[in-house]
């Protein structure tokens, strides 16, 4: 299969394979588990609670 690709476009798919790796790696960084614990704290939080109820809007005269 890759000698059917060109060779820009090979180094193109590396390339981006290899960014698409890093974003993985950040995430299992040092400390990134106390951010992913917020983010579901605070998911879990406003799933707890109701929905906030939004006063209908007053239609206003535009001048």
């Amino acid at each position: 299969m890759s000698e059917d690709i060109d060779p820009r476009e090979a180094e193109r798919i590396r390339r981006r394979d290899q960014d698409l790796d890093a974003e993985k790696r950040a995430l299992m960084k040092p400390g990134m588990g106390k951010v992913f614990k917020q983010i579901q704290d605070a998911q879990a939080r406003a799933a707890d609670e109701p929905p906030k109820r939004r006063r209908a809007r007053s239609p206003r005269p535009r001048p």
